[in-house]
């Protein structure tokens, strides 16, 4: 083993052991006694069963980091990307051709692997706790769309990212960038048109009280909207909850179905003011820019790691490409993206405490937001007391606790 090599192994290990340590951290801040401010929310019982939902899914967690941790290691260490390299290389395909089999395999293989855990966790798992409505065919036809896509969306965009390494010289890492992020926006721009209708019906909200109320707010704080939509989010389970997506005349506020049945007119009210608060806040535009960024810096640092020879020997590869290279520059940018994982995750908890205000200052209801919000908690089987460890690794978004005395200060001081 040389020194990438014992990188990489060290850091995965690290990583797999911080997961662990969280996840252990986390059931045992679990708290017996439901906390005070949801006494109205829960009962006793509601609130067990949410917490043996956290207890089943950290559980499950585990089990699937540790067996894709083992699958990863014994591929590695049985040689198994130079065998895969060697048949690929051996159907006497171009450089291009080779590359996106050889990646194409390897995706396929770990989503085999992981399909009966996500079988399990979808008509196991969450059927047990209610909420699971996927029929199998929808499982076997969005599954069968998600691939499609893949290919169709993935595979040209990894062809143009493998030839622009291959063929343009040192500058191939800003031309990858610029086509990768022109590709990035046109997405942000379809997507809620063409994609992610292909997966669920998006109907206008209907008239009546909710949609006068959201349009009259709408206007009230300078939002332009042409349309609410309702997404049925029921096709696939019982969660709640609603997002705002897209840019330009393809911009969207989706409420699922489940929302606008769980919560009343002005809680609903308050979720789309809190979603609006993105928007008005640029929080859309500022995520875009530091994912651009990030984009740049990683294909910058790629450009170097692909003429570093040790990166392949360490996966016991003779003959460098950049296919391979791209893979094991992943591994070994790991311990890098869980640490910039921390700081973005902060700054998008500190966006929705941003969103919270704005709802509550242009609203003027903020314990109706956290009558809503506990809703959506007692819905889902959130955890209401997840510890701070679990928080900085995994949250976007702040504990319901700290949000609430959040929008009460707010409420408060006005």
């Amino acid at each position: 083993m040389n020194v990438y090599a014992v990188i990489i192994l060290v850091a995965l290990l690290a990583e797999y052991a911080l997961n662990i340590v969280s996840d252990l951290l986390n059931l045992r801040h679990l708290k017996p006694e439901l906390p005070k401010e949801f006494t109205d929310t829960f009962d006793e019982e509601e609130y067990e069963r949410a917490q043996t939902y956290t207890r089943t899914r950290t559980r499950f967690g585990l089990l699937s980091s540790t067996f894709g941790l083992v699958v990863l290691l014994g591929f590695w260490f049985a040689g198994g990307f130079e065998w895969l390299d060697t048949l690929v290389r051996g159907w006497n395909f171009g450089p291009i051709v080779t590359g996106l089999l050889y990646i194409g395999l390897l995706i396929f293989g770990r989503s085999a692997l992981s399909l009966p855990f996500s079988i399990y966790s979808t008509f196991v798992i969450e059927e047990r706790f209610g909420f699971n409505e996927t029929t199998p065919k929808t499982f076997v036809v969005d599954l069968l769309k998600s691939l499609a896509l893949g290919v169709a969306i993935g595979g040209p965009l990894l062809a143009a990212i493998l030839w622009f390494f291959q063929s343009t010289g040192p500058y191939g890492w800003v031309y990858a960038w610029i086509v990768v992020t022109a590709v990035m926006l046109l997405l942000q721009f379809l997507a809620p048109r063409y994609l992610m209708p292909l997966f669920n019906d998006f109907e206008p909200l209907e008239e009546g009280e909710l949609r006068n109320s959201i349009f009259s707010y709408a206007d009230s704080v300078d939002f332009p909207v042409n349309e609410v939509y309702v997404m049925d989010g029921s096709r696939r389970s019982n969660k709640a909850n609603a997002f705002f997506t897209g840019f330009g005349s393809n911009r969207r506020i989706v409420l699922f179905d489940t929302l606008v049945e769980q919560l009343e007119v002005d809680e609903l009210l308050t979720v789309v003011a809190h979603e609006m608060g993105h928007y008005k806040l640029h929080h859309i535009p500022q995520r875009i820019a530091i994912s651009v960024i990030q984009t740049g810096v990683l294909f910058l640092l790629l450009s170097v790691f692909l003429q570093v020879e040790g990166l392949f020997q360490a996966f016991y590869v003779d003959q460098p490409a950049v296919y391979t290279g791209l893979l094991f520059f992943g591994l070994l940018y790991s311990p890098v993206d869980l640490l910039l994982s921390l700081p973005l995750n902060a700054w998008s908890r500190h966006h929705e405490f941003q969103a919270d205000r704005f709802a509550v200052t242009t609203t003027d209801r903020g314990e109706t937001l956290i009558s809503g919000l506990k809703r959506l908690a007692q819905t889902n089987l959130s955890n209401l007391t997840p510890h701070p460890l679990t928080v900085m690794l995994d949250y976007s978004h702040p504990p319901l606790l700290e949000r609430i005395a959040s929008i009460r200060k707010k409420a408060t001081s006005g």
